[in-house]
C-alpha cells in the first residue's frame, strides 16, 4: 500500500487510506461498544503522533480500548501499572552484569517496557515525578538514555496515559508544563443504557469477540505521513489562531469570561496541535480540506489541560468546559 502521495492528486492513494479507516473503525466497534467519539479522537492522536491523556472513573474499558488499538494495527504494545515504589529503570532498562561460559563479566542492556510501539500507561498520577519525568522524556524526545548510552525508540511511538479522577490521595499530579506534551486529554464518560446493555451481553457469553490484525507499523506510518498533505485553508487557520489567542488574559482577543476566570491561556503548542489533528480528522472523514467542523471538534481535548482556570472560577463553578465552549461559541 502507498499512501504518501497527496490527497489531492492521488485517487488510488486517497482510496486506499479510506479503506483502512473504515477497517480499523469496524474491528474496534466489534469489541469497544460505544465511545465513538473517543476512538476518532484516539485514531486523530494516532496520525498525528500525539500522547492522550485518558480521564475517567475506573471500569470504563480504558486499557481494553488501548489493547485493543495495539491488536488491530499491529503494533507491539505493553501496560504499565504505575505504582508509589516505581522507579525509572522499571520503565526504560537497566544494565545487568552478566558471565558468560568462559567466565568473562559484562554489561548487557535490559529493555524496559517502554520499548514498544504502544504504552498504556495506567494512572500515571500514582508514581513519583522523578518515574513520570523518566517516561515524559521518552515521549518528547523518542529516546531514552541508560548508563550514558542514547537508544531510539521504534516508530510509531505512542502514550497513553490514564488518570482516575476520583481519588486524589497518594498521587502526584502532572505538572502543567508536563500536561502541555499530552496532545489529547480525552474524557472517558458512562455508557448508555443500550450501551451498556450490548456490553453485558457481548461480555457475559461463551465467544467474547475478539480483535484481528489488520494493519502494521509500516501501514501506520503512511497514514501519519498522509495526514500531512491534507489542505489548511488560510481563513480556517486564521480562525485556529483566534481561538488560541482568546484564550489568553493578557491578550487584547481575549473575552470577558477569559479575562474574569483564567490564570493562563493556551500556548503555540495549542495552535499547532489544532492545525495538525483537524488535517487528520478530515483525512479520516474522507474531506479533501479542513473546515472548522473538525476544528470545532478536536479544539476542547487540545485546550482542556492547557487553559489554567483561577480561583474565581474554582469559587463559581466555572468549569474548563464552560470556558471552552465560550470560546467555540465565538468560533
Amino acid at each position: 500500500m502507498t499512501t504518501t502521495a497527496t490527497t489531492t492528486t492521488d485517487g488510488a492513494a486517497w482510496e486506499a487510506i479510506q479503506g483502512n479507516v473504515a477497517r480499523i473503525k469496524e474491528e474496534t466497534a466489534k469489541t469497544i461498544v460505544g465511545q465513538d467519539r473517543v476512538v476518532e479522537e484516539m485514531l486523530v492522536a494516532l496520525l498525528c503522533r500525539g500522547h492522550c491523556l485518558l480521564t475517567g472513573v475506573p471500569g470504563l474499558a480504558k486499557t481494553l480500548l488501548v489493547s485493543t488499538f495495539g491488536k488491530i494495527l499491529g503494533l507491539k504494545f505493553n501496560r504499565i501499572q504505575f505504582t508509589p515504589d516505581l522507579m525509572p529503570t522499571d520503565i526504560l532498562g537497566s544494565e545487568i552484569l552478566q558471565s558468560e561460559t568462559s567466565g568473562k563479566r559484562g554489561f548487557e542492556f535490559s529493555p524496559g517496557p517502554v520499548f514498544a510501539n504502544l504504552i498504556l500507561a495506567d494512572e500515571i498520577n500514582r508514581t513519583p515525578p522523578k518515574t513520570q519525568a523518566a517516561l515524559l522524556e521518552a515521549m518528547q524526545e523518542k529516546q531514552v538514555t541508560v548508563a550514558g548510552q542514547t537508544r531510539p525508540l521504534e516508530e510509531p511511538f505512542l502514550v497513553f496515559a490514564t488518570q482516575n479522577p476520583i481519588e486524589h490521595e497518594g498521587t502526584y499530579p502532572l505538572p502543567e508544563a508536563q500536561l502541555d506534551r499530552f496532545f489529547f486529554n480525552l474524557k472517558i464518560d458512562y455508557p448508555t443504557i443500550a450501551e451498556e446493555r450490548q456490553i453485558v451481553l457481548q461480555t457475559t457469553g461463551r465467544d467474547a469477540p475478539e480483535p484481528k490484525s489488520i494493519l502494521g507499523a509500516r501501514d501506520v506510518l503512511d497514514l501519519q505521513s498522509a495526514s500531512l498533505d491534507v489542505p489548511m485553508p488560510e481563513h480556517v487557520l486564521d480562525r485556529i489562531l483566534n481561538l488560541v489567542h482568546r484564550s489568553r488574559p493578557d491578550s487584547d482577543q481575549a473575552t470577558a469570561e477569559v479575562k474574569q476566570y483564567v490564570d493562563w491561556g493556551a500556548g503555540p503548542r495549542a495552535s499547532q496541535n489544532i492545525v495538525r489533528a483537524s488535517k487528520a480528522l478530515a483525512l479520516l472523514r474522507g474531506n479533501s480540506s479542513v473546515s472548522l467542523e473538525e476544528v470545532r471538534q478536536v479544539a476542547p481535548p487540545i485546550l482542556r489541560h492547557r487553559i489554567v482556570p483561577n480561583y474565581a472560577a474554582v469559587g463559581e463553578g466555572v468549569t474548563i468546559e464552560d470556558l471552552i465552549q465560550g470560546l467555540l461559541e465565538k468560533l
